[in-house]
């Protein structure tokens, strides 16, 4: 006797096979996050083995290996292990509250935002540490932010996608005039200032990741928080109230996740390009869209890619370095030349 599977038999197979890709997906990107990590600590202008490493980090001595390891190499690597989750992260957020595929932390004003307060630290306050005006990147980021979601949110159609990228396309270009007026009036801030906007990982501390990584920590926990609804709110606004989730809501919680990582990673690491609009189209490629699967890969993949190219870097002028930033930009171009060739097409 012949058994027929019901409908709902039979999909189970696919899902189960889904869950099973996906799983394997994020356990290769954590691998490959795993050997970033290892080669930004062992890979430079004097190279390291991997038990020299592993010295270094448990059984700390008076070598060169030591010093290496945890003075120079140590800091920048937990740098961009943090810098890269966040601009991943925050991509797979602008790209969900904007539905704009092409949409990337710069997009609500933020990166402005941050230059702006870096800026005004150097030229205003006199501020000549990095450890010091990241504070100030920091706190212009999260001012611009709040800026475009209280002026989105005033409008007649509410922080809909298009309101906020008008807002933060305008806001955008304000506040790169207003940088533009300060750098070209006193050459000391242009100075401190073209270090930091390249952007990179060199010349940072371990205490600027420690500044940031709160911003970071809280900008992941509101972005787990709004996975689910970020999915619903990709049905479009009405679907996504009658499946119960409150729309206003979820974009204030996006938006302020997505806000709290920019600000973070570019006020540590300046404006690097790529990350955050390469690495969600990358995962969603590899685990589809449900937007708890894409943050997941997106968190592994966003680093493992900053330290890569931050290796990179280091490796092919030594014993000079060329910033991460450079490298991302270079591999970005033709990326996103692709990525606004195919929405052409699609939408044709």
């Amino acid at each position: 006797m012949t058994t027929v599977a019901t409908p709902a038999e039979r999909a189970v197979v696919p899902g189960r096979r889904r869950a099973g890709r996906r799983t394997v997906v994020t356990a290769a990107a954590a691998l490959l996050l795993v050997v970033a990590l290892l080669a930004s600590l062992a890979l430079g202008s004097r190279p390291l083995a991997v038990d020299q490493v592993w010295q270094a980090l448990t059984a700390p001595d008076a070598g060169e290996a030591t010093t290496i390891v945890r003075e120079l190499r140590l800091p920048r690597t937990a740098l961009g292990l943090a810098v890269g989750v966040a601009l991943a992260v925050a991509g797979v957020l602008f790209q969900a509250l904007t539905r704009n595929p092409l949409a990337e932390p710069r997009i609500l004003g933020i990166s402005a935002g941050a230059s702006f307060g870096v800026v005004l630290a150097i030229a205003v306050f006199g501020v000549g540490s990095l450890a010091g005006y990241v504070w100030f990147g920091i706190a212009g980021a999260l001012a611009a932010g709040v800026l475009v979601l209280a002026v989105a949110g005033g409008t007649r159609e509410g922080a809909s996608p298009v309101t906020l990228a008008l807002i933060g396309a305008a806001l955008d270009a304000s506040l790169a005039a207003a940088v533009y007026a300060l750098l070209s009036i006193d050459a000391r801030t242009f100075e401190e200032y073209r270090f930091w906007v390249v952007g990179g990982l060199t010349g940072r501390d371990v205490g600027v990741a420690a500044q940031v990584l709160p911003f970071v920590l809280a900008g992941l926990a509101l972005a787990v928080l709004v996975a689910r609804g970020l999915d619903a709110l990709a049905l479009g606004d009405d679907v996504a109230r009658g499946l119960g989730h409150r729309v206003g809501l979820v974009r204030l919680g996006g938006g302020a996740a997505a806000v709290l990582l920019t600000g973070a990673a570019v006020a540590a690491a300046g404006p690097i390009a790529f990350v955050g609009l390469a690495v969600p189209h990358l995962a969603r490629a590899l685990v589809g869209a449900d937007h708890r699967w894409t943050l997941a890969v997106s968190a592994l993949l966003g680093p493992a890619l900053l330290l890569a190219a931050d290796v990179v870097g280091r490796l092919v002028a030594p014993p000079g370095e060329v910033p991460a930033g450079i490298i991302t930009a270079l591999i970005g171009a033709p990326l996103l030349a692709y990525l606004v060739r195919r929405a052409k097409v699609v939408t044709a």
